[in-house]
């Protein structure tokens, strides 16, 4: 194709729906150079900073989400999804998109719902097996549907879906992160990386640092800790008077970077989360998100262990205590790692954004 062209991505805010939609646009761009995109969603500083790192261009909305609260609550979120649904009708029209992908979350709604009054070409992307409020609804408008499960609930058996698996970004951010840290990880350490996700677990944060002093006589152990912005001070100062050589950030960049040089890793159970432990072929301890709509990542969770790729650990279960024994158990056991990896990579689509991305840009698919 010669002609440039526009695309409009719409979601964001956290990391499950965000990366896919980053992933697809990084595949967007190494298909076609030209193409120029645009994120939509809203002004949550992650979203923000997260694309400005990636190099994507970003525009927000007001949008809060469509379920919860009382009367009043309810009737304040239907004027702002009037309010939205301006805003996304006017980026729609100075932008001029030839296509728009929906990968998620609440801010997603009002700008599929304007490109389809506008008849342009829509597609949403559902990350999980249970879909959340915003797809169910859009899954009526929208042209295309991406999943990542083929048991994908309500949308399995709908003609307009295709299961082509969940978009994983490539390795790294466009920009520069500092990695000098990565040196001091020897060939013979074990790499255990934590992580609950864009904005951290506080659960997982105090299970690993009631482990940590059980740690101290690990040998060869490097630990990766991502904490989110809120726990990170308390983990830190926690961490200075323990003997346990490990590296604790926020936020890494280069999170996939990190999961291909992991030997464990523990976090909750996203589908992206997955969908990136799968492509890299690491094991994994999944703590579902107790909270999460429909409970959907304890169906992750399971899917996973099911294939004998993961173990799944529930919240109230966490103590310092059942995670030290379980990271000791699969540590001293190499035949389970080994088979626990070649499980995970067994789950493995690793070409789901390059699919989207040939799809949204109307070539020959792969």
């Amino acid at each position: 194709m010669t002609n440039r062209r526009n695309i409009l991505i719409a979601g964001g805010k956290t990391g499950g729906h965000l990366f896919p939609g980053i992933a697809v646009a990084q595949a967007l761009q190494r298909i076609q150079p030209s193409v120029r995109i645009l994120f939509v969603g809203t002004d949550a500083p992650f979203e923000v900073s997260t694309l400005h790192t990636f190099g994507f261009d970003h525009a927000a909305i007001l949008a809060k989400p469509l379920k919860g609260g009382g009367a009043i609550k309810k009737m304040y979120g239907l004027a702002m999804i009037l309010v939205s649904l301006c805003q996304s009708l006017g980026i729609i029209v100075r932008f001029k998109p030839d296509f728009v992908l929906g990968v998620g979350g609440f801010s997603s709604f009002a700008v599929v719902l304007a490109a389809w009054i506008l008849r342009i070409p829509t597609a949403i992307q559902e990350q999980n097996a249970i879909p959340g409020i915003t797809n169910r609804i859009l899954a009526r408008f929208c042209g295309t549907i991406f999943t990542a499960f083929e048991s994908t609930r309500g949308m399995a058996h709908n003609p307009k879906t295709r299961c082509v698996g969940n978009p994983v970004r490539e390795t790294g951010p466009r920009k520069d992160v500092d990695t000098s840290w990565l040196s001091d990880i020897t060939p013979q350490d074990f790499i255990l990386l934590v992580t609950g996700g864009s904005q951290g677990a506080s659960s997982i944060n105090q299970a690993v640092l009631d482990m940590a002093p059980l740690l101290a006589d690990t040998k060869d152990l490097f630990l990766i800790l991502q904490t989110g912005a809120a726990d990170e001070s308390r983990i830190k100062k926690a961490f200075q008077s323990l003997e346990i050589r490990a590296r604790i950030q926020a936020f890494f960049h280069n999170m996939p970077a990190l999961v291909e040089k992991a030997d464990l890793v523990i976090c909750r159970a996203g589908a992206g989360t997955i969908s990136e432990l799968a492509v890299k072929g690491v094991p994994a301890i999944l703590v579902p998100f107790p909270h999460a709509a429909d409970d959907h990542q304890t169906v992750n969770a399971r899917s996973v262990a099911d294939k004998g790729a993961a173990l799944v650990m529930a919240d109230r279960q966490l103590s310092g205590q059942s995670l030290y024994q379980a990271v000791m158990a699969i540590q001293s056991d190499q035949n389970q790692r080994y088979q626990m990896a070649a499980a995970m990579k067994q789950l493995a689509r690793p070409d789901a954004a390059d699919h989207i991305a040939a799809h949204i840009l109307q070539i020959k698919e792969l």
